[in-house]
């Protein structure tokens, strides 16, 4: 039978990552291809004592297994507001400021569907993440890059193409961005939040990297700079950004649970579009982050966190210094899971994977990482000379070895080009 599937997703093909994936049973290959947290800082023994404990109390244990509340379960969002106010977001923040996801992912989800129509602009720092990309195609929006330096986006090109496109939204990822790890000085993050004001378009603010910093300062949030000509936090309906977080990165992908923090009416008309997605967040998932955080179990486990990363990113940074060609630039990132690397000669990492691959070491090739620019570069054909390293889920010494591998495929590439 020859299926007739809906326009929504006639132009989503899957991220590469979830193909990838396909391809990484065999425990011989080197994945630098994901975006996983080291399994060794998963909190299994942790959240073991938890669900004990939670399925120990009867009225607890039937709340959890009961249908619950779209905009979260009992007592975590009071929970979450110290969390909030670290990220610099001051103001009267309550529970009618935050609602409760099923991960980072749906926050962004549900923000293209409440302010994005059919052929809306929205515009991204050019590389972003790949997931928002195609998630924004299931709603026939239209992306388009804004052009990145070494801080991160553009603020020159950013305000043309505001001029130009009149965006629904900008989406961001300051905090040790994916795919590329760069982080956001403050006074671009204040100039974004005033562009948002001046210009009238909401910035949707993704932040699921930004306690993962193992060196450098810590720089406030760009919801932080919302604030009227007194200096006064916002809090009403000149409030233009939503902070987006979950605890992915910090506790458990596999919970599934992150949050929005943002204007009430905003988040009340996100939960009426989470009504329809999944009714709410698993009750048992957020039963267990709510007594993880009263546990007082989030800091001391991020702190034990961070020297894994940091010594993971340094014997990738040191590999790569060691064993890629000299025409490999890279980022070198104070915190996150990801290393960005573009080639100064024309390497199509798009068809040197298979070659990687048979080398049992794997990347992401950087062309999905691209919208289309707006200037006549088309998404899929930019960044044909870039990848993604992810170096958080693999050990030093295998890191080592899989870099090892990589350079010696992009050398023979390099060397084959100097001689046509």
């Amino acid at each position: 039978m020859a299926y007739t599937f809906s326009t929504a997703l006639a132009g989503m093909t899957g991220t590469a990552t979830r193909d990838i994936f396909r391809l990484l049973s065999r425990p011989e290959i080197i994945s630098f291809a994901g975006g996983l947290p080291a399994g060794d800082c998963l909190p299994i023994a942790q959240i073991r004592e938890i669900t004990a404990e939670i399925f120990a109390d009867p009225k607890e244990a039937a709340r959890v297994l009961q249908y619950g509340q779209t905009e979260g379960y009992p007592g975590l969002r009071e929970l979450l507001i110290p969390l909030i106010k670290e990220a610099g977001i001051g103001g009267l923040i309550d529970n009618e400021n935050i609602l409760i996801l099923s991960g980072g992912g749906q926050g962004l989800d549900l923000m293209i569907k409440a302010f994005v129509n059919a052929g809306d602009v929205v515009l991204v720092e050019n590389p972003t993440f790949l997931g928002f990309l195609e998630t924004l195609k299931a709603y026939n929006g239209v992306s388009i890059g804004v052009k990145a330096d070494r801080d991160g986006i553009n603020l020159e090109d950013l305000e043309a193409k505001i001029k130009k496109y009149k965006p629904k939204l900008l989406y961001a990822i300051p905090n040790f961005s994916n795919p590329t790890g760069k982080t956001w000085p403050a006074e671009r993050r204040k100039t974004v939040a005033a562009l948002a004001a001046k210009y009238n378009f909401m910035v949707v603010e993704d932040d699921p990297y930004g306690r993962l910093r193992f060196s450098g300062d810590a720089v406030p949030s760009i919801k932080s700079f919302e604030k009227d000509l007194n200096g006064k936090d916002l809090h009403g309906p000149e409030e233009h950004v939503v902070y987006i977080s979950s605890f992915s990165k910090t506790v458990s992908p596999g919970l599934r649970t992150g949050f929005a923090v943002g204007n009430a009416a905003v988040i009340r008309k996100l939960a009426i579009g989470k009504q329809g997605a999944d009714l709410h967040t698993s009750n048992l998932s957020q039963a267990i982050i709510k007594r993880y955080l009263e546990k007082q179990y989030f800091y001391p486990n991020i702190e034990k966190s961070l020297p894994v990363y940091r010594e993971r990113k340094t014997a990738m940074i040191g590999a790569i210094q060691k064993y890629m060609p000299g025409e490999f630039v890279h980022t070198n990132p104070d915190g996150g899971l990801f290393i960005w690397g573009e080639f100064s000669v024309p390497v199509n990492t798009v068809e040197i994977f298979k070659e990687a691959i048979e080398q049992n070491a794997a990347y992401i090739n950087g062309t999905v990482f691209y919208a289309d620019d707006g200037e006549g570069g088309k998404a899929g054909v930019l960044g044909a000379n870039t990848l993604r390293l992810n170096y958080s889920n693999e050990s030093p010494e295998r890191i080592e070895k899989g870099v090892k591998a990589l350079g010696e495929v992009f050398k023979k590439h390099i060397t084959a080009l100097g001689k046509k």
